[in-house]
């Protein structure tokens, strides 16, 4: 499997192109190899910039089993580590808060937020000890968009070189006056893969998506495949007259729109005008994956009947594509299908992941 990973490669003309091999939806070889060529050397979304917001507040997390811990250190600078104590692989840190310095719960070793190791109980004795040997291990972190993330690939480029246009894209939504409102998992039974295949095209909203598709002009939807990125868009549908049920947006404008933005391989924001959803595609297995959402709306906003409008038709449209890409899981396993074509019109996004990933395992 390394080697056919290796050799995979995908057309760049999307008319000629054939998708991805069935069996690397399935294939726990395919998927150990993922994590470590394709999870581990990108830029991934661990939190959010309230969470370590002031001097000394810090969270703990994992990515592909690592375990981490993002601080604010006292000189005001975000840092993230493996949350690792260089003892005896107690942890660090646990849960989140706010600290002057970690006690690593297990032998009680101390260390400063930069990752410095302040003290190491009863370690007298020890011949060639030096204390700067054993600071906190690393990793790379930035924020962006009031998201943190984190990068364990040391020499991986800046973020916002892997971001492209994608910043400037997102600056009529005005994200930063906005708030957490809630968060919600989705456990779905499908390879990670399956789920962006399925939000990079609005081919399948008129027969999955009916209510989504009433208020978006499908006619009008464009995908726009980017180096490392694609966005999607579409103008928004205002009320109609003989309406017989109030759309979301009763007024529509040629600046109205909503825009979907996916990051390789596997984070995505929807831009709605009165919200914005962060929505990450964790790999579980090989056939296993969790879907994490959280909705940000202005504050002032919290408290409306609106706001829990728009989570539960969010909510809605997620239980839609579980649905779907749960039975296409199931029947990736068929003996019937190997590879698909695309479409040339609708498909452009998936053929554009498809490339990323097949240039990425090839790398490995």
């Amino acid at each position: 499997m390394r080697s056919s990973l290796k050799n995979l490669k995908i057309e760049d003309q999307i008319a000629r192109a054939w998708t991805l091999p069935s069996n690397l939806y399935s294939d726990p070889e395919a998927y150990a190899a993922e994590k470590e060529t394709i999870f581990a050397r990108t830029w991934q979304v661990v939190g959010h910039h309230d969470q370590v917001k002031n001097a000394g507040d810090y969270f703990t997390t994992e990515l592909i089993g690592e375990p981490l811990v993002v601080v604010r250190g006292a000189d005001g600078k975000l840092r993230a580590f493996y949350n690792v104590c260089r003892h005896r692989a107690g942890p660090a840190a646990e849960g989140c808060g706010s600290r002057k310095l970690f006690r690593c719960g297990y032998h009680g070793w101390t260390y400063d937020l930069d990752g410095s190791l302040i003290s190491a109980t009863e370690i007298e004795g020890v011949e060639g000890f030096h204390a700067e040997d054993f600071a906190l291990a690393p990793v790379r972190v930035e924020e962006w968009f009031n998201f943190v993330f984190v990068n364990l690939d040391r020499e991986a480029r800046a973020l916002n070189e892997c971001l492209g246009e994608l910043p400037e894209q997102v600056k009529k939504f005005p994200f930063a006056g906005m708030k957490l409102f809630e968060r919600r998992t989705y456990d779905m039974k499908c390879n990670w893969k399956t789920y962006v295949d399925n939000y990079l095209e609005g081919y399948h909203l008129p027969s999955v998506h009916p209510g989504l598709n009433r208020e978006l002009d499908y006619n009008a939807y464009t995908i726009e495949p980017h180096a490392e990125y694609v966005r999607q868009f579409s103008p928004i549908r205002g009320a109609q007259p003989g309406d017989a049920t109030p759309r979301r947006y009763q007024e529509a404008g040629e600046d109205l729109t909503t825009d979907y933005f996916w990051m390789f391989p596997n984070w995505m924001l929807n831009c709605y005008p009165d919200n914005i959803s962060l929505n990450i595609v964790l790999p579980l297995s090989a056939e296993r994956s969790l879907a994490i959402f959280e909705w940000y709306l202005p504050e002032k906003d919290h408290g409306s009947a609106a706001a829990r409008a728009s989570v539960e038709f969010s909510h809605q449209i997620q239980i839609e594509d579980v649905a779907i890409c749960e039975t296409v899981q199931k029947n990736l396993h068929s003996r019937s299908y190997s590879r698909g074509r695309f479409s040339v019109k609708q498909e452009q996004g998936v053929h554009a992941f498809h490339r990323m990933y097949a240039e990425a395992m090839s790398q490995g």
